[in-house]
């Protein structure tokens, strides 16, 4: 089969097909349920100012969906990325010392199945202002996932590699930076791509309950005027930028580990 761009007919072709099918039941549904939904023609016609003009400026609170986008994004990416500054560290003390594994394992599975909104009043009780609490909610929230796959990369590095470094009587930095780092790098990307996702998913809720600039609170604002064209429009947005975010990391992962990312 020809490749196409570097995909086959088939790898094009299929999730084309994926997609027509969620199209044609969200149709469908709205057929026979039309005060339920619109239809996918009626959304797209009564967003098209949304998806024409997604940086327009028209007053206070009244701004395009690509500025709403972009201050999501942020929240996002400065939470995520004290996250993974925290988590990688802790996750490679723990695979390192079995120690350090026995004292925070048991604070990680009780602090871990913990649901984001519950942390969102304690971060507005520390912040008392709702910028800087959606980006703590994202930073605790996005740390498991990192932390737990970092320590099992550590821990499954082969005994000989580690036996290798003993017998050369490399500094422990060095034995970190040369042997343990470099086949501990696809479980750490596994877990940040994890906790990327996790960290998308998280800001949608918590800007629906801190309200301002967002995308999360885009959608709560449409549907609060029962706009539900509006709503299904953030829906797919929210989603293709989930899945540009995991694209862009795994581009990251294969450029740093000189392999093809995992799908």
């Amino acid at each position: 089969m020809k490749p196409l761009r570097g995909l086959t007919k088939a790898e094009f072709l299929m999730p084309l097909l994926g997609f027509t099918g969620l199209i044609a039941v969200w149709w469908l549904v709205a057929l026979l349920r039309p005060e339920l939904m619109p239809t996918p023609p009626q959304a797209l016609v009564e967003n098209l100012d949304y998806i024409l003009h997604p940086f327009y400026r028209r007053g206070p609170g009244d701004i395009g969906l690509g500025w709403l986008l972009l201050a999501s994004l942020q929240r996002v990416i400065v939470g995520f990325l004290i996250g993974a500054t925290v988590a990688i560290p802790i996750g490679f003390l723990i695979g390192m010392s079995r120690m350090a594994m026995l004292a925070i394992n048991p604070v990680i599975q009780v602090l871990k199945p913990v649901s984001p909104l519950a942390w969102l009043p304690i971060a507005l009780a520390i912040f008392n202002v709702a910028n800087p609490s959606a980006i703590f909610v994202i930073f605790i929230t996005s740390l498991w996932s990192t932390i737990i796959n970092t320590a099992l990369g550590v821990a499954s590095v082969p005994k000989d590699y580690l036996n290798v470094a003993q017998m050369l009587e490399m500094p422990v930095w060095k034995k970190v930076v040369k042997i343990i780092l470099p086949a501990s790098l696809p479980y750490i990307f596994t877990g940040l791509r994890i906790s990327l996702g996790i960290a998308w998913l998280v800001i949608v809720a918590v800007e629906m309950l801190t309200g301002g600039i967002g995308i999360g609170f885009f959608v709560w604002d449409e549907w609060s005027r029962l706009n539900l064209s509006s709503v299904f429009l953030a829906v797919f947005v929210v989603g293709l930028t989930g899945l540009v975010l995991d694209y862009l990391l795994s581009q990251i992962e294969s450029r740093v580990t000189h392999r093809t990312a995992r799908s």
